[in-house]
């Protein structure tokens, strides 16, 4: 029994979520030594070299990104068979996505009113000119750009920018397109099958650098953050965000209960990796490609995942839609601004609409926020005021992104299967 034990024990740590646990204690512990120790001039030299370790892990996995949504969707598309088809699945996926935002927002909603951390909260030394790179973004909530973000012009512009929704637009007219053609195109339907298992290959080389890349985005973000003031200043508002993403995360294991029964357990072992890494580099994006290949393995169709992950990762982001309405309204109370019930569930609504625009815009959720609080005269550059404890709140509403489309595929995956 203790042999097993010490097994387990040396299979964890060797496997990539001990790794990545591990690479992010020891990256803590850096970042908060030099913290203490170096000049701040120092520290800020330190944690910008120390990041580019993430930058090219994210880089990396952005590489690949685009021809795996491409080759894996085309192909998904071309074994679904028909418009019918595709209009049922998707019907679902929407379905599911819109429900499960709405959900969030109204636990955002729930929290940031019953807990108010925003209330009586004095802030000093707030760093207004920091908020003005995400300010600026604001312009790119419009109708304008939400179809400039569905549509696009050039499948050539929209893989080198990544622009995933883009990606999938083409891919289902090419699917569909080559579905009708029948037999005469089923060689380049298995050449892109072939192509996507290559692809897929490269996820298990680019994921050994997961650890490494995790290291430096702790160790940096630790380096210029005074942990112990952080915790002090932002402690009932780090707090109450986190027994709304807490309760969050209860309900869609609930959920994935409901309609998965016991095979939920076998998803969540199977996803925890994947949920580290995004937990670690604060970015959903970078496990896309794990995510696909747990998510076939764990069996739903490949079909069906090549389908629901690339809409999903445009339409369903749980933590960052409970996180939009929590900030936009502790900005309003940290101002005094009173918004009653009704505009409060306007400002819901809005938040619906206007977060499904922005995939691709960095810092999206602070875009969103930020672009809200203006529509309801709420100081803009309120966002300032969130600015320092952000990074902290991204680890965890990246990895509950990563659990809702997880579970979101996993359960559509199990209704396609149960109809055939």
């Amino acid at each position: 029994m203790q042999e097993v034990t010490e097994t387990k024990k040396q299979s964890f740590l060797s496997g990539l979520t001990g790794q990545i646990i591990i690479a992010m204690v020891l990256g803590a512990i850096l970042g908060i030594i030099l913290h203490n120790t170096i000049s701040p001039e120092s520290a800020q030299a330190f944690s910008s070299k120390i990041k580019m370790l993430a930058t090219i892990f994210i880089r990396l996995v952005q590489m690949i990104i685009s021809p795996l949504v491409f080759t894996t969707l085309v192909v998904g598309i071309a074994k679904l068979g028909d418009i019918k088809t595709v209009g049922r699945i998707g019907g679902k996926a929407i379905g599911w996505f819109f429900t499960a935002s709405f959900i969030s927002l109204l636990i955002g909603l729930f929290y940031v009113n019953i807990l108010q951390p925003g209330v009586g909260l004095k802030l000093e030394h707030v760093d207004m000119a920091a908020a003005s790179e995400v300010t600026g973004k604001t312009q790119n909530l419009s109708f304008d750009n939400f179809v400039e973000h569905i549509v696009p012009k050039s499948i050539v512009e929209a893989m080198a920018t990544n622009e995933i929704l883009q990606i999938v637009v083409f891919s289902i007219f090419f699917g569909l397109a080559a579905a009708s053609l029948g037999s005469t195109v089923k060689p380049i339907i298995s050449a892109f099958d072939k192509l996507s298992h290559i692809v897929l290959k490269m996820v298990n080389y680019v994921m050994k650098f997961a650890p490494i890349g995790v290291f430096g985005a702790i160790a940096g973000v630790f380096a210029i953050r005074d942990a112990e003031e952080l915790v002090i200043t932002y402690f009932k508002f780090f707090g109450s965000f986190l027994i709304g993403i807490g309760t969050l995360w209860a309900i869609l294991i609930v959920i994935g209960y409901i309609f998965l029964k016991g095979r939920m357990t076998e998803l969540l072992r199977r996803i925890t990796g994947p949920l580290a890494i995004a937990f670690g580099t604060t970015s959903s994006e970078a496990v896309f490609p794990k995510l696909t290949e747990e998510l076939e393995g764990f069996g739903v169709k490949d079909k069906i995942v090549s389908f629901m992950l690339p809409l999903g990762y445009s339409f369903n982001l749980d933590g960052s839609m409970m996180y939009m309405t929590f900030a936009s309204i502790f900005i309003a109370q940290f101002y005094n601004v009173h918004l009653d019930l009704g505009t409060q569930m306007a400002m819901l609504l809005v938040l619906m609409l206007t977060s499904k625009g922005i995939a691709g815009v960095p810092r999206a959720s602070l875009v969103v926020v930020a672009a809200t609080c203006g529509m309801f005269d709420i100081p803009i550059e309120g966002i300032a005021l969130i600015l320092p404890i952000d990074h902290f709140c991204d680890m965890f509403r990246s990895a509950t992104n990563v659990l809702g489309n997880a579970l979101a595929t996993s359960v559509v995956g199990q209704w396609e299967n149960n109809k055939e």
